[in-house]
């Protein structure tokens, strides 16, 4: 018997899960299944892997060594599977968006990518950070669009672009609020007034650190899972909330009652970023993919700024 591949991603999984239990849930599989994988392995090597604890386990020393080359091993397979995705022109790019940028940026990404080769398929997969992120790492896609992406040692970040975000509500609402433009500032809003996604969009996380608030201070929790969702709701008078300035053109259309201001300088922003894994191959992909997406976001930035200056 030869070490599988199978075998190296169970013991990476046991690794981190600390626990048979959660690590066969992590890939998958029963834990009677991983368990014989490990076992296997450890057979074929002469070597034990692991101390099996009532609760825990810990790797050995052998352990450990196997551990730091196996994730070599598996990382280098990811790679040549990723590689082999992108040759010839028919190669599928896999990306992945957060939903509060895929809708916004998908349609002029699209249009760009076919008018410079038609025969380029984008597979898009929208999800939040924290699955992409997943998904990233473990070879599922090729690059994601994140907002703030968290500086990890095995990730790249390349910045895309700053958006800014106005506030959106009814115009009584906004009259409401009082303040002048010039001293419109995030902090002095009424927690009240708030609507903002459900929980695990950066989005409204990014939205309740800017305000210095704990979500239980926002006056409704909707759920709402879309900025779409939210700004019907505050076009008609439910509530303020934050948009940012690439999604302006999409929703001021779907709803035209929506009222926008800005806030005063410095405005509250989050900063786009393209983000693949460090060790793989960056590739004329990877400029040509960067390039769209700046270009894409600066259309939508300008008219942002003219629409709302």
């Amino acid at each position: 018997m030869k070490i599988t591949l199978r075998q190296l991603h169970y013991f990476r999984a046991l690794a981190e899960a600390r626990n048979f239990g959660r690590a066969a849930a992590s890939v998958n599989v029963s834990q009677s299944a991983l368990s014989m994988q490990i076992r296997e392995l450890e057979d074929h090597l002469g070597v034990t892997l692991v101390e099996r604890l009532p609760r825990d386990i810990r790797l050995t020393r052998a352990g450990r060594a196997v551990l730091e080359r196996g994730v070599r091993v598996l990382d280098e397979a990811m790679e040549i599977e990723a590689s082999a995705r992108h040759e010839g022109l028919g190669a599928a790019l896999h990306l992945g968006m957060i939903p509060t940028v895929a809708p916004y940026l998908l349609a002029g990404l699209l249009a760009r990518f076919r008018a410079e080769d038609i025969t380029r398929e984008l597979r898009l997969r929208e999800a939040m950070t924290a699955d992409l992120l997943t998904g990233l790492r473990e070879g599922r896609l090729d690059a994601v669009v994140l907002a703030d992406p968290p500086p990890a040692p095995d990730l790249d970040a390349r910045p895309l672009f700053e958006d800014r975000f106005v506030l959106a509500g009814s115009r009584a609402r906004l009259a409401s609020v009082g303040m002048q433009p010039e001293a419109l500032r995030p902090a002095a809003l009424k927690p009240e007034h708030l609507l903002l996604l459900d929980d695990g969009h950066c989005l409204a996380d990014q939205a309740l650190e800017i305000c210095a608030l704990d979500r239980r201070q926002t006056r409704l929790d909707l759920g709402a899972a879309s900025l779409s969702t939210l700004c019907g709701l505050v076009a008609q008078g439910f509530g303020l909330t934050f948009l940012p300035e690439i999604a302006l053109r999409a929703e001021t259309a779907a709803a035209p009652d929506m009222a926008l201001r800005r806030f005063a300088a410095p405005e509250p922003a989050r900063s786009l970023a393209l983000v693949r894994r460090a060790r793989s191959d960056p590739g004329r992909w990877f400029d040509d993919l960067h390039r769209q997406l700046v270009a894409v976001g600066a259309g939508l930035l300008t008219e942002a700024r003219a629409r709302v200056p």
